[in-house]
Order: structure tokens, then C-alpha cells, then sequence
């Protein structure tokens, strides 16, 4: 469960990625651009977040523990029936995945996992697609066309060939859909994020339902809905308790 739920986080960001390829071949994604004044979206602010939950995927279903250190920490660890099968530890340059249920490990950095999948990845575009937050273009020079639709926003551009589009609720200024096309090889990304609520210590709002689509070419869509039964923000100094236990085999 936690290695396929891996799989499909990372699939969206290589899909996102993508756009880079032809902006920045051979290096990093550069820094994100500031939102443009005419956007309404409100991400969502904090330095330590923690939220608990259910991973569905397919007829699988395991809980599933995320914490995240605002532009620093990603953590999440997958259980079933209370056993934890994995876990995973995301910092801006390195990415660390345990598979309990087979012994094995994977530890590099996102320069090796953007070569081994051939985009680049990097760690905005994970934190904002967990958090429902806006995702700018990756270059300056690609200005957005905002239009506004009733009580809805939507931002679109395009970049490299990937046409990208966000609809931003204006009432709670919340992110409601992203969708990432590539019409070249018809590949597919949609993000859904509905059930916002309030948060404790925090006026803003949380999609407590966040429901990834992959689609590659034809082949039919994988999904993995991500339902949060609590959702924590800078309630404590969260801890990210990583370790390779002796004997597991590092997965290349």
C-alpha cells in the first residue's frame, strides 16, 4: 500500500515536472514565482502541520499519518490494520522511502530522482499538491490568464507544452481543482480537493478530501483519495523519526 500510494504522489509531481524539461535542462527548478496580485487564492500558512487519515487506493485502504515542516519536512507514514508498512522522509534535497513490508529502502536526492524519472522534481510541487495550495508557473516570463466564472477563478497557463489550470473558490479563496494536461501523449493529472473546513489556530480553510487521478496516455487512471479525520496546525514542534533498520536492502 505505501509503496503504490508513492508511486502515484510521485507520478503527479513527474507530470507537473515535466514542464520544466524544455525551461531548465540539466538543472534544478528554480525558485517559485510569487502569485500574481490578480489571483485569489489563500495557501495556507504554518510551520508544522499534522494530519491523520485514510489512503484509499483501488479496493485498498490503509491509514496514512503526514506531517510537514512548512518548506523544510515532508513525513508521511502508511499503516493497515495498525501496522506500519512504510514511510516516507522528503526534505528540499533529499528523498528517503521505507518498505517494511518488503525490507528494502530508497535514499537520494532529487537531482538522482528527476534523472531516474527523467523530469525534474522538486519539493514545492509536492508540498503544494498535499496542501492544496496555488501552483505558480516555474518561469517568471509565463503570465497566467485569470478569468472569473461566478463564484469561481480560473488560472490558466501554459508551459512547455503542459497546459495547466486551477480553479480557486473566491468565497474561502481555497484551491478547488488543478488539472495538468499534456496534449502530445495524453497524459493527465487532476487534483480534486473538497470537505474544507476551519482550522483550529488558523483562520484559513483545509480540503479535509484530496482525491489524485493520474492518467498516462489510454491506459485507464489510477487514483488515490487522501480522507484527513484531523488536521493540526502549529499545535506543537512535530518530530520526523527516520531510521534504516540493519538489514534492509537499499532498493536501487
Amino acid at each position: 500500500m505505501s509503496n503504490r500510494l508513492v508511486l502515484v504522489l510521485l507520478s503527479a509531481v513527474m507530470l507537473l515536472g515535466s514542464c520544466t524539461r524544455q525551461l531548465l535542462p540539466g538543472r534544478k527548478p528554480a525558485a517559485s514565482v510569487p502569485m500574481p496580485e490578480a489571483v485569489r487564492a489563500a495557501n495556507v500558512d504554518f510551520r508544522f502541520l499534522a494530519a491523520k487519515g485514510k489512503a484509499q487506493f483501488g479496493d485498498q485502504s490503509g491509514n496514512i499519518n503526514v506531517r510537514i515542516r512548512k518548506d523544510s519536512v515532508i513525513w508521511i507514514s502508511a499503516s493497515l490494520i495498525g501496522i506500519e508498512g512504510g514511510r516516507i522522509y522528503i526534505t528540499r534535497d533529499s528523498v528517503q522511502v521505507l518498505d517494511k513490508l518488503h525490507r528494502e529502502y530508497y535514499a537520494g536526492d532529487f537531482a538522482y530522482l528527476s534523472q531516474r524519472l527523467n523530469v525534474p522534481v522538486n519539493f514545492d510541487m509536492l508540498q503544494a499538491l498535499l496542501l492544496g495550495n496555488y501552483l505558480p508557473p516555474l518561469s517568471a516570463a509565463t503570465q497566467p490568464t485569470v478569468t472569473t466564472e461566478g463564484p469561481t477563478q480560473r488560472v490558466n497557463y501554459e508551459q512547455a507544452g503542459l497546459l495547466v489550470q486551477q480553479f480557486v473558490n473566491l468565497e474561502g479563496g481555497r484551491i478547488q481543482q488543478l488539472q495538468v494536461q499534456a496534449p502530445t501523449n495524453q497524459n493527465q493529472l487532476t487534483v480534486d480537493y473538497s470537505d474544507f473546513r476551519t482550522l483550529e489556530r488558523n483562520p484559513q480553510q483545509f480540503a479535509y478530501t484530496t482525491q489524485v487521478q493520474v492518467k498516462e496516455g489510454t491506459t485507464p487512471p489510477t487514483t488515490v483519495t487522501l480522507t484527513y479525520r484531523s488536521v493540526d496546525v502549529d499545535k506543537e514542534r512535530l518530530q520526523f523519526p527516520f531510521s534504516v533498520p540493519k538489514g534492509y536492502a537499499r532498493k536501487k
